[in-house]
């Protein structure tokens, strides 16, 4: 399930995304997005900024698939309600590129209004597929 409805802001390093909690999500229970939504929305955010590298003007549809391959330091504050806004915002630490697949280390929070939400640092292993 797509995770991430707006990038605000990417560079190469930086990426700052926007998802409207809906009622409709599978991760929404009681009109509150659950943890494992949360989690999942950092890492949607996390992995659009490594993805990114994959995609150029010889290939704009890269068949690529990404797995989270450890989250560290999790600390969920709060979970938004249905109708808000997230932003999630993360920064690369550091990438590890080997041929068809990279691993990625991430720092990552997610914000509704001025109020934390949760942070984790996350690391990511994205993987090029054979078309």
């Amino acid at each position: 399930m797509q995770m991430v409805d707006t990038i605000v802001a990417i560079t190469e390093t930086d990426i700052a995304t926007e998802f409207v909690v809906q009622g409709d999500n599978i991760f929404v229970k009681s009109s509150v997005l659950e943890e494992a939504g949360l989690i999942e929305n950092m890492a949607q955010t996390c992995s659009a900024v490594v993805g990114q590298f994959y995609f150029s003007a010889s290939n704009p549809t890269p068949n690529v698939i990404g797995y989270i391959g450890a989250i560290r330091s999790l600390d969920i504050v709060e979970l938004p309600q249905v109708g808000q806004t997230v932003t999630s915002r993360a920064r690369l630490v550091s990438k590890m590129d080997m041929g068809d697949f990279s691993m990625s280390t991430l720092e990552c929070e997610a914000r509704a209004g001025d109020g934390l939400l949760a942070k984790a640092n996350m690391n990511l292993f994205i993987k090029e597929m054979p078309k």
